[in-house]
C-alpha cells in the first residue's frame, strides 16, 4: 500500500512539474520575439497577420508595451491588427497581385515549407526583380532578407545517357550561396529564418501553449482520480 502511495505521489508531482513547464520558455520566448522583429522590419511592409493583434503579440511574448511602441509598431494602436502599411492597390500595380496575409500561412504550406522557401531565392536576371525561388518558380516576391543573406546561384548540372552522346536533359535543383555578400553567416540567417518560422507558426496557432496548461489540468486530475479510484478499490475488497 505505501508503496503504490509513493508511486502515485511521484507521479503526481511529475505531473505537477510539467505544467510549471507549459508556459513559453525563455530560449523559445526569445526566438519568437526575434521572428516577430524580423517580420515587422522585413516583411509587413507587404504582408499583414490580420487576425493578429500587436496586444496579444505582446501578452503572448512577453514583451513590455514600451518596447512593443518602439519596436513593433509602426503604425497604430497597441490593440490594432497587425496590417501591412501598403495600399493593396499600389500592391495590385507593383507586384501584379496583392501580397497574401500571412496569419495562418505556417497551416496552410507547413512550416518546413515556409523554411525552405525563405531561404531558396536565388539570382535570376530575367525576372522583373532579378530573383526567382526554387520553392515557388515565378514568384513575384522580391527576395527581402537578401541584404542579411547574401547572394544565391542556381547550380544546373547535365545529364547524358552515356559518355559522347547529345546531351539528355539538364537538372537544376541546387543552390550556391556566395560567401561574405550579406550581413550574416549562413548559421546565423538560417536561425533567423528559424525564429521567422516560429513566429510565423505561433501566428497560425496563438493557442497551442493554452492547450499543453490544458493538457497539464488534464493529466492532474487523471492522475488524482486515479488515486482516488485505487484507494476507494482498496476500501472495497480489504474484507474479500
Amino acid at each position: 500500500m505505501a508503496r503504490g502511495v509513493a508511486v502515485l505521489v511521484l507521479t503526481l508531482l511529475s505531473v505537477l512539474k510539467a505544467f510549471g513547464q507549459a508556459q513559453i520558455g525563455p530560449s523559445e520566448q526569445a526566438a519568437l520575439q526575434a521572428g516577430a522583429r524580423t517580420f515587422v522590419n522585413y516583411c509587413m511592409g507587404c504582408h499583414s497577420l490580420q487576425y493578429q493583434r500587436y496586444e496579444r503579440v505582446a501578452k503572448d511574448l512577453g514583451i513590455p508595451e514600451d518596447l512593443l511602441k518602439g519596436r513593433l509598431i509602426l503604425a497604430g494602436e497597441v490593440g490594432d491588427a497587425m496590417r501591412a502599411a501598403m495600399d493593396p492597390r499600389d500592391a495590385k500595380r507593383w507586384f501584379g497581385v496583392v501580397p497574401p496575409d500571412l496569419t495562418l500561412v505556417a497551416r496552410v504550406r507547413g512550416e518546413q515549407w515556409l523554411h525552405d522557401y525563405l531561404q531558396g531565392f536565388y539570382e535570376d536576371p530575367s525576372r522583373p526583380w532579378g530573383v526567382d525561388n526554387i520553392m515557388f518558380p515565378g514568384v513575384a516576391m522580391p527576395n527581402v532578407l537578401a541584404p542579411l543573406q547574401g547572394r544565391q546561384v542556381l547550380i544546373c548540372s547535365e545529364r547524358k545517357e552515356g559518355a559522347g552522346k547529345e546531351l539528355k536533359s539538364q537538372s537544376c535543383n541546387q543552390l550556391k550561396h556566395l560567401p561574405a555578400t550579406g550581413s550574416l553567416s549562413e548559421q546565423q540567417f538560417g536561425e533567423t529564418v528559424d525564429n521567422l518560422v516560429s513566429f510565423l507558426a505561433y501566428s497560425a496557432n496563438p493557442n497551442k501553449y493554452q492547450a499543453r496548461q490544458i493538457g497539464v489540468y488534464v493529466l492532474l486530475y487523471l492522475s488524482v482520480l486515479f488515486v482516488l479510484v485505487y484507494l476507494l478499490k482498496r476500501e472495497y475488497w480489504k474484507n474479500v
